[in-house]
């Protein structure tokens, strides 16, 4: 048995109230181990910085709605 299949089969022997911290644990654990690049780490910075500064818009409806508006555009 892999250790896939063993931890598969230990998650069918654990009480639903304590699904909760298994869950937790499995969603940090399936994070990737690469960091964002440099590219993706400039854009979170600048918009954090534009929320900071409440520069941008926002935009509220749905991502048909948004796709649409952009061919608008």
């Amino acid at each position: 048995m892999s250790s896939r299949e063993f931890a598969k089969s230990l998650i069918d022997q654990i009480p639903e109230s304590k699904m909760m911290y298994i869950i937790a644990y499995l969603q940090g654990a399936a994070l990737p181990d690469e960091m964002p690049n440099a590219e993706t780490r400039a854009a979170i910075e600048e918009v954090d910085e534009m929320i900071a500064g409440g520069q941008g818009d926002h935009f509220a409806g749905s991502t048909a709605d948004f796709f649409a508006q952009l061919l608008k555009e």
